[in-house]
């Protein structure tokens, strides 16, 4: 495997808990097999497609593995049946549905490739505080002055919290926030405390938040 097919998108697998959403997306250019069923793989890409918001520092060795080589595709479901109780049966292709190797599978789904991703290189100057914008879609092009916003309108939500305790909060349409010089010294002078960021989605809501530990 060639770095070039690498950063191209080629082996790309997904590893998770098996939930709807818990899931990193990550390459890797090099397997080596260890033994039977035992693959070490190297040079990796993790957190692909905005899942770097959802990597644990380790995955459990449980944790469920699939290779997205193309064989499974995305089910295409119109907006309306997000959030909707959907019923599924999965099985062999060439078997009847009621076969017994068939097994159901029910639940509600946000959407996920809807949300949005977790804004980027926070930083701090006085009271101003600015970030750079990740988009969800055709976000490898460089001819254009930025990526494409991929939602209906640019908006974030953007709060100081300290303890899970939220001080201060805004929505904003650009990625920076002058926050009043008032709150800024009261949040400073109190200790420790967080700025976090996250870019809204009109069909989905908010996404990750990104954070910043501000130490007062």
């Amino acid at each position: 495997m060639s770095e070039t097919a690498l950063l191209g998108g080629a082996n790309l697998l997904a590893i998770g808990d098996g939930s709807a959403e818990g899931w990193e997306l990550l390459q890797f250019r090099d397997a080596k097999l260890l033994g039977a069923g035992i693959w070490e793989i190297s040079t990796r890409l993790r957190g692909q497609a905005g899942t770097d918001a959802f990597i644990p520092e380790v995955w459990a060795a449980e944790s469920v593995v699939v290779l997205l080589d193309g064989a499974a595709s995305q089910v295409d479901l119109p907006p309306s049946a997000r959030n909707q109780m959907r019923y599924w049966r999965i099985g062999p292709a060439l078997r009847s549905p009621d076969d017994p190797s068939y097994r159901a599978l029910s639940g509600a789904y946000r959407g996920a490739g809807l949300r949005p991703w977790t804004p980027c290189h926070l930083s701090v100057s006085g009271n101003r505080i600015s970030w750079i914008r990740r988009t969800r879609i055709e976000g490898d092009g460089w001819e254009g002055p930025d990526v494409p916003l991929g939602e209906a309108r640019e908006q974030y939500a953007a709060r100081l919290v300290r303890n899970g305790a939220i001080l201060l909060e805004a929505v904003l349409d650009a990625p920076q926030w002058n926050v009043p010089a008032e709150s800024w010294n009261a949040a400073v002078s109190g200790g420790a405390f967080a700025v976090e960021i996250a870019q809204l989605s009109e069909v989905f809501g908010a996404g990750p938040h990104a954070r910043m530990v501000i130490n007062g």
